[in-house]
């Protein structure tokens, strides 16, 4: 719900007006849309002026913390969040409409409720992604759930197709269990090699790892709690085929 002020600008929406439970089951039928494939798809309703498609992909992005953060710092990058739940996914759509109602900056970023578990493949073309970002997933902590978590073998073959080579994987979680468990299946990857963050702030990705640690919800909330944070990047390697 988006109020205007009187005589003046719109304001952002409220998250009081968006309720919504915390998590939605990956596996129930949520009855969504989703194009074909890549190139049926026309991303001109999300970046108006703009051409290409997203580089950066924000997997269950919440409330757009990381999202709202990074797109005027790179404003030539198009970035897409992907939230599963109903009320989520409109809030950001309407604190995007919002903040582009009194800025130029914000024409780059969009978001789109969708399921990342089964429909990421149609919505971006192979290689096409420089950046994929997992913050603060849920830890589904029972071990009969633990096939509902966004990090798994079969997934992670997902990941590296629409990744373009020397791409980034950021994880990050505060559940020390789903940190092992995320780590060590991307470094099983043949694809995905680790890469300490140092070397990616040496690269000049500080403003994306600050971003990362602190610009979303739970971040922040973690940094209220006092709690700790446990981050892990990798980078989408290529390899060569044997002639």
């Amino acid at each position: 719900m988006l109020k205007r002020k009187r005589n003046g600008p719109t304001l952002l929406p409220q998250k009081k007006h968006y309720r919504q439970r915390a998590h939605a089951n990956p596996f129930s039928d949520h009855a969504l849309l989703y194009p074909s494939s890549p190139d049926t798809f026309d991303w001109s309703t999300h970046y108006p002026g703009l051409k290409g498609t997203p580089a950066f992909a924000d997997i269950g992005c919440g409330f757009g913390g990381l999202l709202i953060t990074l797109a005027p710092l790179f404003p030539d990058t198009l970035m897409l969040g992907l939230e599963i739940r109903v009320q989520v996914t409109q809030y950001v759509h309407d604190r995007i409409t919002a903040l582009r109602a009194t800025s130029t900056q914000y024409q780059n970023v969009s978001v789109i409720r969708a399921n990342a578990m089964k429909f990421l493949p149609n919505f971006f073309p192979k290689a096409s992604l420089t950046a994929l970002f997992f913050l603060f997933p849920d830890p589904h902590f029972k071990a009969r759930k633990h096939k509902a978590r966004i990090i798994s073998p079969t997934l992670l073959a997902e990941y590296a197709y629409v990744l373009a080579p020397g791409g980034i994987v950021y994880t990050i979680t505060d559940v020390e269990d789903l940190a092992q468990w995320m780590r060590a299946h991307l470094e099983a990857h043949p694809l995905f090699q680790f890469v300490e963050e140092q070397e990616l702030r040496n690269e000049g990705k500080g403003p994306i790892l600050d971003a990362v640690y602190g610009a979303t919800e739970e971040g922040k909330k973690v940094e209220r709690n006092a709690g700790e944070k446990w981050l892990a990047c990798f980078r989408r390697i290529e390899v060569k085929r044997q002639t």
